[in-house]
């Protein structure tokens, strides 16, 4: 007998996108719309613009953290109350991925902060993504 070798077909992930988890089984399903650890609702995982305008010497309202070297991304870490950025929607856990039509997948941190320390007109394109904002925590240590 002759044993018949079979390929199996590998695809790349995408690394920024987690492995599809089904909801936590203790929530019954009845339960999961008002549940706050269960979210099915895409549209807050969906891109979105932030416009912050700013004058002088004026904070942002918000730090961020990672970059090239944490491979996950550059993330919004925190958001300052009463602030602009607050009042505009920002979030710990937004994703930064262009600032200015300026890709942030694959830029360094030093290089994002001078981005966006320099420039008083900033159209944040964001993505709500604690997932990836969470590995990079536990990566860095801080979970």
């Amino acid at each position: 007998m002759s044993k018949s070798k079979q390929k199996k077909s590998k695809t790349k992930e995408d690394p920024n996108l987690p492995v599809y988890e089904n909801p936590p089984s203790w929530i019954p399903p009845h339960e999961r719309r008002d549940n706050p650890q269960y979210n099915n609702n895409l549209i807050t995982f969906l891109p979105r613009t932030v416009s912050i305008k700013r004058t002088g010497n004026q904070p942002l309202g918000f730090n961020i953290r990672g970059g090239k070297k944490d491979e996950y991304g550059v993330y919004v870490s925190k958001v300052l109350k009463d602030s602009e950025a607050d009042r505009l929607g920002l979030k710990s856990g937004d994703k930064i991925l262009k600032v200015n039509n300026t890709s942030f997948e694959d830029i360094g941190h030093d290089e994002a902060v001078s981005l966006l320390q320099n420039s008083d007109d900033l159209q944040l394109e964001v993505r709500y993504f604690p997932y990836g904002f969470n590995l990079q925590q536990e990566r860095i240590g801080l979970v």
